[in-house]
């Protein structure tokens, strides 16, 4: 008996699920399986640049929730991201409660203030909504500065490593265990989200929020919700970064860390659970591979003849700035959409068009 020569879905379950095909649910069990290997072969720098993209994708999802699924706008995000790392090494030091406890109750902490700064979203919205999360990274940088009590002022706060059963996790070695955990559960719990009866509504929130207030979604309780659910998760990357480096900083959470978060939505794909992740490597990695070439053009006859001189170290910065833009322009839909073709391209072939 022949197979059926097509993608056929006879109900809402099979057209909702996650991993719809045999091949996709044995890619992410061996892609898991090799990434739990990859201490094993790589040095602490490739794992540290693999944890920096994790608790960064965490918050980068946050944002896309907000931004992507919701229509929502904030340039505050990176506040929330420093708000759940002061507030994992707070709880620590002051209740002394366990660092693997700190993480998520840090979540929830950032979680409630977002939805107090979420409060506007539910009679704001465009340039107007943005300049209100404008002014909630404004606050929240005066509160870091002058909260001692909080963060330490301008001489920061030191944090401890992660904890769990005497399993110290205070090497990239061991920590990446810990970021990689966290990064599978809240990537799966965004897509579920999505599936449920609160993720549809976000998202006809954001395709037409008339349309979706006549069929009685309530559109001020989905709008904050979006705020918290993104502060949330900011919270917790900002405590697996607070974690990680030891030692938290008020100076690392400025306006430029937001325009970033917001460049890893824009080219990872709007509207993208995996798209986050995506855009949060290619903002890892994009400098590293500039860095990398820079070093090679310098000193070399293309150097001497264009006279980039010290210019060359600037090229790092430029690229960022020059990616979101190219992305904008020739990739609206970022580096989802241009996997979901390349993966439908080899699903047809050779009859792929």
């Amino acid at each position: 008996m022949l197979a059926p020569a097509g993608d056929y879905r006879t109900s809402y379950r099979e057209d909702m699920t996650i991993f719809p095909t045999r091949n996709s649910r044995i890619a992410l069990w061996l892609g898991i399986a090799l990434l739990c290997l990859a201490p094993l072969a790589l040095g602490r720098y490739e794992l540290g640049l693999l944890i920096n993209i994790g608790f960064l994708g965490i918050a980068a999802l946050g944002l896309n929730i907000l931004v992507g699924f919701t229509g929502q706008i904030s340039i505050g995000h990176a506040a929330f991201f420093g708000f759940g790392a002061f507030a994992s090494a707070w709880l620590h030091e002051v209740a002394h409660i366990p660092v693997a406890l700190c993480i998520p109750l840090a979540g929830l902490m950032t979680a409630a203030v977002g939805l107090v700064f979420g409060a506007p979203a539910a009679r704001l919205k465009g340039l107007y909504l943005a300049i209100a999360t404008l002014a909630a990274q404004f606050i929240l940088e005066d509160f870091f500065a002058r909260a001692q009590w909080f963060t330490g002022g301008v001489a920061g706060r030191i944090t401890e490593p992660f904890t769990l059963f005497g399993w110290v996790a205070d090497r990239e070695q061991s920590y990446f265990y810990v970021v990689l955990a966290w990064t599978i559960i809240m990537f799966v719990a965004a897509a579920n989200l999505m599936r449920t009866r609160d993720g549809r509504a976000l998202v006809a929130v954001r395709d037409h929020y008339l349309s979706a207030e006549m069929m009685g979604i309530n559109l001020a309780y989905y709008r904050t919700l979006s705020f918290g659910i993104a502060s949330f998760y900011a919270g917790i990357g900002g405590a697996l970064y607070a974690h990680y480096l030891l030692f938290v900083s008020v100076e690392a959470f400025n306006i430029l860390f937001s325009i970033q978060f917001l460049g890893m939505v824009i080219i990872g794909g709007l509207g993208s659970v995996m798209g986050s992740l995506m855009g949060a490597a290619f903002m890892v990695l994009l400098p590293e591979v500039v860095q990398v070439a820079a070093d090679a053009l310098s000193g070399s006859a293309i150097d001497r003849a264009l006279r980039l001189g010290a210019s060359i170290s600037f090229l790092r910065e430029m690229a960022i700035g020059a990616a979101i833009i190219l992305f904008l322009i020739f990739e609206p839909d970022g580096l989802a959409r241009r996997w979901r073709l390349i993966r439908a391209y080899w699903k047809l072939y050779p009859y792929s068009h």
